[in-house]
């Protein structure tokens, strides 16, 4: 019985870049993953890139019909082209679809990552049957994808629209979007771990966290443990956390949003606070027809998310 061609699926983080092979029912056949050393530059990273997707492809020994790329950005989801991507210093014009269409002779299709994720979702994870849905990536940045009536919504140009840098209190800290108190600057993992430094040199050595590295997964320990510093910066998150998710239902009034990322492991003690927010702001619109659920795909929404960029581009599948 002859197999179906399966696709190719990358995704490009800051600090990580993934790759696979996936069959058409969003089966993962082979995987791999490795740093982005995005200070080595880009051709060393597309180097990398093809040789883990080459070992992926003799591993699971089938063909593909194309590659899906969902990367941090911005990148052109046109052309493939990088734009200036703060976490990927000298990657400005890189064209990744175009070199890896060269490599490969297929077809390349690429969407920022968010979006990506918000198509994996939709596919085969917890909004299917959803037409209107936000996924929100909360990590090492905040990264937001809009599906509007089952298509990614693009702003002008065909751009890919922030949302994780809209500014929610301008007195904030600075970003390297240029802005200070945007959303990523309040409410990511670098954000808490920048406050609890931050608290640790204004008031000394506090609780428990005398001279070890403040990562945002440990200070989410900490917090559990009953740490004081560490559950006030587990507090001042979800509030930030909680204000920008409200102000995507106010704005969108969405049939669901999935919420994915590192962050997102540590839930439990995120969401409550952050859902509480939501509920006292969100008085103008139908907050109850809103669900606010944690994504379903966990670590494989990369290179599912990936993978549906070839089928959403290609015309196979519509959410």
């Amino acid at each position: 019985m002859k197999r179906d061609k399966a696709i190719g699926a990358i995704d490009v983080g800051g600090t990580k870049i993934a790759v696979g092979v996936v069959d058409s029912g969003g089966g993962i056949l082979a995987r791999g993953e490795g740093p982005t050393a995005p200070e080595l530059g880009y051709a060393a990273a597309l180097q990398r890139i093809e040789a883990m997707l080459r070992r992926a492809l003799e591993e699971c020994g089938r063909g593909i019909e194309g590659i899906g790329i969902g990367s941090t950005g911005p990148i052109d989801p046109e052309t493939g082209v990088f734009g200036e991507v703060g976490t990927l210093p000298g990657w400005l014009g890189s064209p990744l679809a175009t070199d890896l269409e060269r490599a490969f002779g297929v077809p390349v299709r690429v969407e920022n990552d968010a979006d990506a994720a918000a198509l994996g979702e939709a596919a085969w994870g917890a909004g299917r049957g959803r037409r209107t849905l936000v996924y929100v990536t909360v990590s090492t940045g905040i990264g937001v994808g809009l599906l509007l009536d089952g298509r990614i919504y693009r702003g002008a140009g065909g751009a890919h629209p922030e949302i994780g840098h809209h500014v929610i209190d301008e007195c904030g800290p600075a970003c390297y979007c240029r802005a200070h108190g945007c959303w990523e600057s309040l409410a990511s993992g670098p954000a808490m771990e920048a406050w609890m430094e931050s608290t640790r040199r204004t008031n000394g050595a506090a609780g428990r966290i005398p001279n070890e590295a403040l990562t945002a997964r440990r200070i989410c320990e900490l917090a559990r443990q009953g740490d004081a510093p560490a559950r006030q910066a587990v507090e001042r998150g979800a509030h930030y956390l909680g204000l920008g998710l409200a102000n995507l239902v106010t704005v969108f009034s969405p049939d669901m949003i999935a919420l994915g990322g590192g962050l997102m492991q540590s839930a439990d003690l995120l969401l409550p606070g952050a859902l509480a927010v939501v509920r006292e702001i969100c008085t103008q619109v139908p907050l109850e027809r809103t669900s606010i659920v944690l994504a379903s795909l966990g670590q494989d929404v990369g290179l599912l998310g990936a993978a549906c960029v070839w089928r959403y581009r290609s015309g196979e599948w519509k959410a």
